[in-house]
């Protein structure tokens, strides 16, 4: 696997996407040419099997799926090959299936749920050699202060799951300069789906990142003042 150019790709919550994501995220191929792609998880949000109460005017949970496979589509051939970690929206399925007493071998595999093509592959978290020769640790969301993350862990790490949070750290020990990214997310804040976040003064911020040569950098989708992308690359 070739690490020199990783894109990590933010939480989608497909069919609940920024309407310009995918067009994004074929900009970024185009630019930056990545040789690897990393999905942080959250790629579906499956609103409608969440365990808080869900929207009675959103799509059913069949509903949701299927557009959300139709809009997977388009990503599943701009990038045919994709690792992503397990999250807690990617999860629902089984742990609805787990909580209602439906043991893993009835339940199909994700990709296959997803209609996704082999190359998408899941994993619980990834550790990453990069061509510094530091690794990089990447998970969904486990601590929502990437530093003290990364410090833990004692290597580089990439986290998704805080929407709001869209930034690089850097710490510095005798030994080793080590940071944490965390690349924010993708969604359509307008979507009904995010209804109970308008109460929140942090408002979600729209990127992903690359790690080129073992180094982070942020990518901001900017937006006008109607929500619209501006066409900007960064």
């Amino acid at each position: 696997m070739n690490n020199e150019r990783i894109l990590i790709i933010s939480d989608l919550h497909v069919p609940y996407q920024h309407p310009e994501s995918q067009a994004f995220l074929l900009a970024l191929k185009r630019k930056y040419l990545p040789t690897r792609i990393v999905c942080v998880g959250d790629e579906v949000d499956h609103q409608a099997m969440s365990f808080h109460d869900s929207d009675p005017d959103l799509p059913s949970a069949g509903d949701e799926l299927e557009r959300a496979i139709a809009e997977l589509y388009p990503l599943y051939h701009i990038f045919p090959e994709v690792d992503l970690v397990d999250s807690n929206h990617g999860s629902m399925v089984y742990r609805k299936g787990k909580h209602h007493g439906i043991p893993r071998k009835y339940l199909k595999d994700y990709g296959d749920i997803l209609e996704a093509p082999p190359g998408w592959k899941w994993h619980n978290n990834l550790i990453i050699p990069l061509p510094s020769g530091q690794d990089l640790y990447v998970t969904h969301g486990v601590k929502s202060n990437g530093l003290q993350l990364s410090q833990q862990m004692g290597c580089n790490t990439v986290q998704g799951h805080y929407h709001s949070t869209f930034n690089i750290q850097y710490s510095s020990s005798p030994t080793q300069l080590i940071w944490s990214m965390q690349v924010g997310c993708s969604i359509d804040d307008k979507a009904m789906a995010f209804a109970y976040n308008k109460t929140v003064a942090a408002r979600p911020i729209i990127g992903h990142g690359i790690v080129i040569d073992g180094l982070p950098k942020l990518l901001p989708m900017v937006l006008k003042k109607g929500g619209e992308w501006t066409g900007r690359v960064p």
